[in-house]
């Protein structure tokens, strides 16, 4: 049944209300890591898994969402998602300990994490003309949320304190659950089926990680071989599970069939890796540094996530005229002049230099983001589009729990520039590989896009 074109907009503003839950929570954290630091007496380390938490679920959950909505109907879990951000949200102002508040991080990263696929798999059932700019429109929704949660945050914070971050999802959940009931159509459920999940597969995939981020945040004092252990015996189980498996959460073997798209995936975990870097280490660095309040903090982070919306028009059209392999280029080199630059910051810099810095960076983004989802799509075949968008997103998902972990060793204990400047460091390691990936990447391939 496909939805009247006068209905159209309501349609896509109902599934916008609900997919926009995920990246607005990811990054309104980032403002207020500072002052639940002090709220539950935690080392930066502690309070980074608060962003990793987050990262984990959403990568574990969003492959099992999309299964679920084929077998339960996308509206039927559309509603059990804003339901579930809905708890958490309500019952994470109230957390009596570190623990409980991480579970509910969990919990709304799982609930938000099934509206997106819920939401797109109604956009491409009932939207047959305009289904395009419809999809658009939702990803205008989500990037729009996630670049300017750190300033929503950090208004939200100066005047209600850390939980006001929680409270606020309700406007928009009450909005998008009473929509949704009336507007998007239901769709038969279809045959129930959960041994396509890969359950195994997925708690091995978290077992691996957590024990990664175990090691990885040990190395700034003891060492703790036994977390290597464990991310050891968790990669190589995975490894030869999901190699046996008929639908597995990670397609390993496509994987080997096509170098390209995984040398695609290693860049784009690069690339978060060190935006996030910056996207979670600036407001921390403001704060406790140079003393801002959490909203200036917020007005000031604008300066990274402006210039990267700003820049995104241009990479579009950069793209329809030239493919994605040129704005790829240009994005990895600004990355890279931007982090470098990061070096010259001192204690006696001006705000406006590091303004100017965070907007260097900004605008790499604005590259970086649509050109590696264009580059993707140009060196897949078209059946192949939903796996590859999933690994896609598990790239991110990964780059962001890579950062949480350096900047959990680099500001665990002190914090001042030059912590700063060795998270810089590193982060040039890994853009002086996003400009080779970008460099090596095969032009666009005709036949597949």
């Amino acid at each position: 049944m496909a939805i009247k074109t006068q209905k159209t907009w309501l349609f896509v503003l109902t599934i916008g209300l609900g997919t926009l839950l995920n990246p607005l929570n990811s990054s309104m954290i980032s403002v207020a890591l500072t002052r639940m630091q002090h709220e539950f007496a935690l080392t930066f380390a502690d309070a980074s898994w608060l962003i990793s938490v987050f990262y984990l679920a959403s990568a574990a959950g969003q492959p099992v969402m999309g299964k679920l909505s084929d077998m339960f109907g996308p509206k039927k879990l559309f509603l059990t998602g804003l339901f579930l951000v809905a708890c958490s949200a309500l019952l994470a102002p109230f957390s009596p300990n570190f623990p409980f508040l991480l579970g509910c991080r969990a919990l709304m990263a799982i609930g938000s994490s099934t509206l997106f696929p819920s939401g797109m798999s109604m956009v491409r059932t009932h939207i047959t003309e305009g289904q395009a700019k419809a999809l658009a429109t939702l990803s205008i929704f989500a990037s729009t949320s996630a670049a300017f949660g750190p300033s929503i945050g950090g208004f939200l914070i100066e005047s209600w304190d850390w939980p006001s971050i929680f409270l606020v999802n309700f406007p928009f959940i009450i909005a998008a659950f009473i929509m949704a009931i009336f507007i998007l159509p239901n769709t038969g459920q279809g045959k129930i089926e959960l041994g396509r999940i890969d359950f195994i597969g997925i708690i091995l995939f978290i077992f691996t990680i957590i024990g990664l981020i175990l090691f990885l945040l040990s190395l700034e004092n003891n060492i703790h071989w036994w977390a290597l252990g464990i991310f050891l015996l968790g990669a190589i189980s995975f490894y030869y599970y999901e190699k046996r498996q008929k639908e597995p959460f990670i397609d390993l073997p496509s994987l080997k069939r096509n170098p390209t798209v995984s040398l695609i995936y290693l860049q784009f975990i690069s690339i978060n890796l060190v935006y996030y870097c910056y996207f979670f280490g600036f407001p921390t660095f403001l704060q406790q540094v140079h003393h801002y309040s959490e909203r200036n903090t917020g007005l000031i982070m604008l300066a990274l996530a402006g210039a990267g919306v700003i820049i995104a028009p241009i990479t579009g059209r950069m793209i329809d005229q030239h493919g994605s392999k040129r704005p790829l280029i240009v994005g990895a080199i600004i990355l890279f002049i931007g982090t470098a630059l990061l070096l010259t910051l001192q204690e006696s810099s001006s705000l406006l230099w590091l303004l100017v810095i965070m907007a260097v960076l900004g605008m790499s983004n604005g590259f970086n983001n649509i050109s590696m989802q264009t580059a993707l799509y140009e060196h897949v075949k078209p059946e192949d589009t939903g796996s590859a968008s999933g690994l896609f997103q598990t790239s991110r998902y990964l780059g962001s729990i890579l950062s949480s972990s350096l900047l959990g060793i680099a500001f665990n204990r002190h914090l001042d520039t030059q912590h700063l400047h060795n998270v810089a460091l590193i982060c040039l390691i890994f853009c002086l590989l996003v400009v080779i990936l970008a460099i090596r990447l095969p032009g666009r391939k005709q036949g597949l896009s």
